[in-house]
């Protein structure tokens, strides 16, 4: 979006502002001992006064004001355009991911073949850091001319020996863990493949630290002692049962200092990931297969999370889908942050921006929120305040019709029904 000098000094002016809390016409009040939740009569989750941080709980989720500095819903936002640059603006400046560049990431075809009615390659491209970044592509087999593009985002589930081979399927020979994880999460069903067969080209890669991006032993300088030592791991037979379950657990420690590694470095878990996503974006919005106009996202648990940003933050992401991450910053801080990945939380954030508001940059593009009523990963109240909060947002701007919050009976998931109708959203939006 082209600006004059004028324009550009006073967005600075503004987002500079707003980064210290001195908003002419908000007044935050960081530090507010008073919990928004009951000044709202809302439900308070901590009505028992215990939370996942002792009696810090109160004092903590009253810091968070409601609506935030940048929240869409705040009446004294009323462009939505001007609203909507300078909330990224602020947010792109939290968030904080490596620097993007225009190239587009040189992909290699190792591999071309037909499966199960499906055209699919086996792609690979290098970033300017880590090692080779592995990818599936699937189509359907007749496809004739440019059809609508997906980013199919894998999910975390504590599994990082794996990353694309969660939701696609390439051969009737599938290893048994993923087998066992589509029963789980997917009814079964690599759903990758069956979007691909409704006539769009898929595109599902491996993000920051998993599968082939994953941190490998052999780079590793030795960590004495504790759940992340080193000592007597390898990555040799990396396939062999024992080693991945001892992989996947020492990855899971690992977060934490990934994550202070990443502060350090001056940037954040959602930022890497959000860059590499955007990347993969790049890669699939040049293929000449591919209608770059009518691009969309999905993914489960870590794929929604990813969602969420992507689809916030991406202006070519057309529709996008989040399936089992949608809360609010109050459930993490009292409930629930234990349940979730590093790759989750942006600091300082939660002054600007509730959680669902990360997604709800896009408005007014088209967006939908799948949510299981008994997921245990978030409190069932937070979840419905968060979809209550998306719907202001999409009212506001006069585009109701442009999200849908759904929720489903069942633990987390992503299952033949909630498929069913995610496949038909991406349908209505991106088959025009």
């Amino acid at each position: 979006m082209k600006s004059t000098s004028n324009k550009k000094t006073r967005r600075e002016f503004v987002v500079s502002a707003a980064s210290i809390g001195a908003l002419p016409f908000i007044s935050p009040t960081f530090g507010n001992f008073t919990n928004p939740l009951k000044k709202n009569n809302q439900m308070d989750i901590n009505s028992n006064n215990k939370s996942i941080i002792g009696d810090y709980g109160d004092w903590a989720s009253g810091l968070v004001n409601d609506p935030p500095l940048f929240s869409y819903r705040n009446k004294a936002w009323n462009d939505l355009v001007s609203w909507k640059e300078m909330a990224r603006t602020k947010t792109m400046e939290l968030v904080l991911p490596p620097k993007k560049t225009n190239n587009i990431p040189k992909t290699v075809i190792k591999k071309k073949y037909s499966y199960d009615g499906l055209s699919i390659e086996e792609l690979e491209w290098q970033l300017p850091y880590g090692r080779k970044t592995e990818a599936i592509l699937l189509k359907p087999l007749d496809a004739k001319g440019p059809l609508p593009g997906i980013l199919g985002l894998h999910d975390h589930a504590g599994k990082k020996y794996f990353g694309k081979r969660k939701i696609t399927k390439t051969s009737n020979e599938i290893h048994p863990n993923m087998v066992d994880h589509q029963i789980e999460y997917y009814g079964g069903k690599a759903w990758a493949n069956e979007l691909a067969k409704k006539g769009f080209v898929v595109l599902v890669h491996d993000t920051f630290t998993f599968a082939s991006r994953r941190v490998q032993f052999k780079d590793m300088t030795t960590i004495p002692w504790g759940a992340c030592s080193t000592e007597g791991k390898s990555d040799e037979n990396p396939e062999k049962q024992e080693n991945i379950d001892i992989y996947n657990s020492w990855a899971n420690e690992h977060e934490h200092i990934m994550a202070k590694s990443l502060f350090c470095a001056g940037t954040t878990w959602p930022g890497i990931t959000l860059y590499e996503d955007q990347k993969a974006l790049d890669v699939l919005c040049n293929r000449e297969d591919v209608d770059a106009k009518n691009i969309g996202c999905c993914g489960l648990s870590g794929g929604g999370l990813r969602t969420n940003y992507l689809g916030g933050l991406d202006e070519r992401i057309k529709c996008a889908i989040s399936v089992g991450f949608m809360t609010t910053w109050k459930d993490l801080i009292i409930s629930k942050s234990f349940t979730h990945t590093w790759m989750t939380f942006t600091p300082l954030l939660a002054n600007y921006l509730d959680f669902p508001e990360i997604i709800g940059l896009r408005v007014p593009m088209a967006t939908m929120v799948m949510s299981n009523n008994e997921d245990g990963l978030y409190n069932l109240d937070e979840m419905k305040r968060a979809n209550k909060i998306l719907e202001e947002v999409f009212a506001k701007a006069n585009a109701s019709d442009k999200y849908s919050g759904r929720f489903y009976t069942g633990g987390h998931r992503f299952d033949d029904i909630m498929q069913k109708d995610a496949f038909a959203w991406f349908d209505k939006w991106l088959k025009n």
